[in-house]
């Protein structure tokens, strides 16, 4: 049984609570807590070697992977509860966990993601993501969509030659100006350039079918506003990709690229989305860099309800 005096300095940790918490409503694997908390392996795993030589954590080896479980006792179990709830990230942290757990019962996904997972390892002369994504891009429906953080605008070319109108948002004067250049220059008269930030961009509300942030939420000042912003800019039954930065430790990306934030969690990204008002959540890590620092690509999508 574990001691009370060491239990109760185990508890005054918001870390340690964080993952007790968690372990408490499902058993958890290392990389489990790593992508609902957004840490780093070594950080968990030395709370977790401390809950465990407290007697609140007990672990067993399965596969590669030890999993941790709750060992607490209904008195702890109880103050953990309690004193979690001073924590800001507990309600984060419990929607990421129900997102991932949606994702352990979808038995097909696995499939799906090994089909992926093959697609461009072996050659096929011709095929590609690239001929790919422009294959989807040709019989994408229609409508209004906004590109936000767009940049000099190339996705947003992209998406004019299929969708009725496209709005192309960037914070930039000088890529407003260019991509509009662009835009006229090719005769993309679908294709309007708006000057804006992702918190507050200048969209009419319940106006978009489509919002798409790809590679632009790592840069907002707040990526919840930004969320919540595509979310009051499109109609009901509106659909939103995201497409960003896997949560990594590349700290010069700040500097290098005027990075904000190093990417996302999946479950962190998808807790944003459901916190934004997002239903039908979807994400996947759909890329990895063979370069260092090895960059994984984030890919989320999620409708507006009807």
């Amino acid at each position: 049984m574990a001691s009370m005096l060491k239990s109760l300095k185990l508890l005054a940790d918001p870390t340690r609570l964080r993952i007790l918490r968690l372990l408490a409503e499902e058993a958890l694997s290392v990389a489990d807590l790593q992508e609902l908390l957004g840490m780093g392996q070594s950080r968990i795993s030395t709370q977790l070697s401390q809950l465990k030589s407290g007697g609140l954590v007990t672990d067993e080896r399965s596969g590669k992977n030890n999993i941790y479980r709750s060992s607490m006792s209904g008195e702890i179990s109880t103050l953990v509860e309690r004193a979690s709830e001073e924590i800001p990230e507990i309600h984060k942290d419990a929607t990421a966990l129900r997102h991932l757990m949606r994702k352990r019962r979808d038995l097909t996904r696995g499939y799906f993601d090994d089909l992926a997972g093959r697609f461009g390892k072996d050659y096929v002369p011709g095929r590609s993501w690239k001929g790919l994504a422009e294959a989807l891009l040709k019989v994408m429906a229609g409508g209004t969509v906004a590109d936000l953080g767009a940049g000099e605008g190339t996705l947003s070319q992209l998406l004019a030659q299929r969708a009725d109108h496209v709005i192309a948002v960037d914070l930039s004067p000088k890529m407003v100006e260019f991509g509009a250049q662009l835009a006229k220059q090719h005769g993309l008269d679908n294709l309007e350039y708006r000057l804006g930030d992702l918190e507050t961009p200048p969209l009419e509300a319940e106006s978009l079918d489509l919002a798409v942030l790809s590679q632009a939420l790592h840069h907002a000042a707040s990526p919840q506003k930004a969320l919540r912003a595509a979310f009051d800019g499109l109609k009901p039954g509106g659909r939103i990709i995201v497409l960003d930065l896997l949560q990594h430790q590349f700290e010069e990306a700040r500097e290098l690229y005027a990075d904000t934030w190093l990417g996302f969690g999946e479950g962190e990204l998808a807790s944003m989305l459901e916190t934004a008002g997002f239903q039908g959540i979807e994400t996947a890590v759909v890329d990895r860099e063979d370069e260092p620092p090895h960059f994984q690509t984030l890919l989320a999508v999620a409708q507006r309800p009807a």
